[in-house]
């Protein structure tokens, strides 16, 4: 519960800025392209110092190396409420990146030795389940806060959870790596990079490069959407995001890790095909939501919540597959090469080329209405439109996952055959 805890701030301090775009932009005199360009900053030093931090969780304590990443991401989500130009607001949102580096991979390997294969949806999807509780939290609990006392007081604010939270990792006792697995001791490390010899491993890294590009412009310009489309306040843009946030991430991760567990059971592919079922239904969600007009707040929020359930459902799925088919030893590094290669390529991009776009087709209907004044009311079209990328990237996730589904039984084969040959015969 405590590495559950960690996720749950991880997410709160890396989403709650999206509950105050708004303020930020008005005091900053933002367009949409520097708001993503917020998000995808903190995402590329993520990204990059991920690989060498996940190599050493392989060979150092993970508990250190998770402490030392929670004060550092704390500090500088706090640092922000200081910011008085935006090169510095960028500034401390590439330094949460650099502490919130270590979080996954380290709790990720970590949980898998803890519970055995039969049991990892279910425990990963708890684990993962900070993105849905933490973001909802963020956008819960910040609106409110920007809206009664300013926007820096609720950044300094939502770093103030570590005081309680660090003092309880530090009295965690860390398993040994291998320790739930059936042959442990005939598990010894060789070389990160053999990982990339898995074909799963490719479409698996594809997938999550298409669901972090979905999942970030989703996070930065939901509550603006909200605003902008349908009329709501700073705190009520807040308190619709983070409740669906919070009702649609928890479904899709109770049904990931529940569903994950019951399917691998009757057949290897399972978890792999119903993520690519969950990812298909998104598309035709998305679409729904999106393109409610102006007033349909209620019925936009229920298509909102239900796609973002079968998004969050990916990582009970997907993430027990990873530890499927990747020996324990390798795991926190195999997921900071994931981590890399998902945020680099998926998540950095997703804030700022939504952004971007958003920019173009606004200036584009203030073009096509003969207006020399780009107004409000030509910013929320372009923004509505802009987020119909959502849906075309969700059928691309879907069939990438399928593919994926094709390779992965071999893969898993062929790991459990490499573990067997280890075991010496008095075993």
């Amino acid at each position: 519960m405590v590495l559950f805890a960690i996720n749950i701030l991880n997410f709160y301090d890396r989403h709650v800025p999206g509950a105050l775009v708004e303020p930020m932009r008005r005091e900053f005199h933002l367009n949409d392209t520097q708001i993503g360009l917020l998000g995808s900053a903190f995402i590329w030093l993520y990204a990059i110092v991920g690989v060498p931090l996940g190599l050493i969780a392989d060979r150092w304590s993970r508990k250190k190396l998770l402490a030392w990443g929670v004060v550092v991401w704390t500090a500088l989500t706090a640092s922000a409420g200081l910011a008085t130009t935006y090169p510095l607001l960028v500034f401390s949102r590439v330094g949460v990146g650099l502490g919130e580096a270590a979080c996954a991979p380290t709790a990720t390997s970590w949980l898998g030795d803890l519970f055995p294969p039969a049991k990892r949806s279910r425990v990963l999807a708890l684990f993962m389940m900070g993105v849905p509780v933490g973001g909802g939290l963020g956008y819960l609990i910040g609106g409110p806060l920007a809206q009664a006392y300013g926007w820096r007081m609720a950044m300094v604010l939502a770093a103030a959870p570590a005081v309680l939270l660090l003092p309880a990792l530090l009295l965690l006792r860390e398993p040994e790596r291998g320790a739930s697995e059936p042959h442990a001791n005939a598990i010894s490390p060789s070389s990160i990079w053999h990982v990339l010899r898995i074909p799963t491993l490719w479409w698996i890294i594809a997938s999550g490069a298409l669901l972090n590009f979905n999942a970030y412009a989703f996070a930065t310009f939901i509550p603006a959407f909200f605003r902008r489309v349908h009329g709501l306040s700073v705190a009520r843009s807040g308190m619709a995001t983070g409740t669906l946030y919070l009702l649609g991430g928890v479904a899709g991760g109770l049904v990931s890790g529940y569903l994950g567990d019951y399917i691998v059971h009757r057949r290897k592919d399972g978890r792999m095909l119903c993520a690519a079922a969950m990812a298909l239904l998104t598309v035709p969600l998305a679409l729904i939501g999106i393109l409610q007009p102006g007033g349909s707040l209620v019925v936009a929020a229920v298509f909102f919540g239900l796609m973002y359930a079968c998004l969050s459902s990916y990582y009970g799925f997907v993430y027990s597959a990873i530890q499927d088919i990747v020996a324990p030893t390798q795991r926190a590094g195999t997921m900071a090469i994931y981590f890399m290669a998902m945020y680099l390529l998926g998540a950095s991009f997703g804030p700022v080329l939504t952004g971007k776009l958003s920019d173009i087709l606004a200036h584009r209907a203030a073009a096509a209405a003969g207006s020399p004044v780009l107004s409000e009311t030509f910013i929320a079209t372009g923004l509505q439109q802009a987020m119909l990328i959502i849906p075309v990237l969700a059928a691309v996730l879907a069939l990438v996952l399928y593919l994926g589904s094709r390779t992965i039984v071999a893969d898993i084969a062929r790991r459990e055959e490499v573990t067997k040959s280890a075991v010496p015969a008095f075993q």
